[in-house]
């Protein structure tokens, strides 16, 4: 196999989790290194990279004081080679400080393998307190996030709203109950490279069904160009409700939401989109 050629699945997984959890440093001249420190639980995903890397590079573990523990135990996996760091910064990994730079790809990638990579490094999946079944991701990566709610609708038919969270400014993307179950399986498919846990945690959400008494939720109707347009011109929420066929509860909001400047037209016949709203 090439070495990171995206289209081979587990090359895309490994690029996916190298974006959310790696750190490549650039040093003096030719100096540098990547590296990837992560829980010793989850050592043998940093040996699988290492196999799949024809470049040297070492597996080793630490242990230190951290917020959550007096001695926490990592596994640390280096690269140093040059021609293998170029190749991942061509490809879209940052130097330094990653966190809202990372974009997917833009080469073509295998996408089922590449989101596993996403939710195996900084997302999660598995069942609620409550036994739900579900698939997050967390990401201060605004086209990580946007990305991930695309792929998300494409698989499941659920779409979600890219919105920062108000405590720490970041995204938190969440598809529980059938949603979840769909991209479980589609992401987790049979003998997938993934996190050991991760894969137990998917098998065992897989087994949830909905009991009888919980009711369904509709998806809602989802706001085309040309009823935006509409709205704007009518007079107020009643006649666009009479017009548009919807409730004139719905026309009000999509109405406030566009005055309180969560939403603006695009040029026209592209609709509203959402106002980027980054904070201080």
């Amino acid at each position: 196999m090439t070495f990171m050629k995206l289209e081979v699945p587990e090359y895309a997984y490994m690029f996916a989790f190298l974006q959310m959890d790696g750190h490549l440093e650039k040093g003096r001249g030719k100096k540098g290194r990547l590296s990837v420190e992560i829980g010793y639980q989850d050592v043998e995903i940093l040996h699988r990279f290492r196999e799949l890397t024809p470049y040297p590079s070492t597996v080793g573990e630490r242990t230190r004081a951290t917020n959550f523990a007096e001695e926490h135990r990592s596994a640390i996996w280096t690269l140093c080679s040059l021609e293998a760091r170029t190749l991942l910064h061509d490809l879209g990994l940052p130097h330094g400080r990653k966190s809202s730079l990372v974009t997917p790809p833009r080469n073509p990638f295998a996408e089922a393998d590449y989101v596993r990579g996403l939710v195996d490094a900084d997302g999660s999946v598995g069942r609620t307190s409550q036994g739900l079944p579900f698939v997050a991701l967390t990401t201060a990566s605004t086209a990580l996030a946007r990305y991930f709610c695309s792929y998300g609708a494409l698989v499941t038919g659920a779409h979600r709203t890219v919105r920062r969270n108000s405590r720490d400014r970041v995204y938190n993307v969440l598809y529980t109950k059938e949603a979840a179950l769909a991209l479980i399986r589609h992401l987790y498919y049979p003998d997938c490279l993934a996190l050991e846990r991760k894969q137990k945690a998917a098998r065992e959400a897989l087994g949830w069904t909905r009991p009888a008494g919980m009711k369904k939720r509709t998806p809602g109707r989802r706001w085309h160009p040309w009823e935006d347009e509409v709205l704007l011109r009518c007079e107020g929420p009643a006649e666009a409700a009479a017009l548009l066929g919807r409730s004139e509860s719905s026309c009000y909001m999509r109405l406030w939401r566009f005055r309180r400047g969560d939403l603006s037209l695009a040029a026209p016949g592209r609709g509203a989109q959402e106002v980027r709203r980054e904070g201080p």
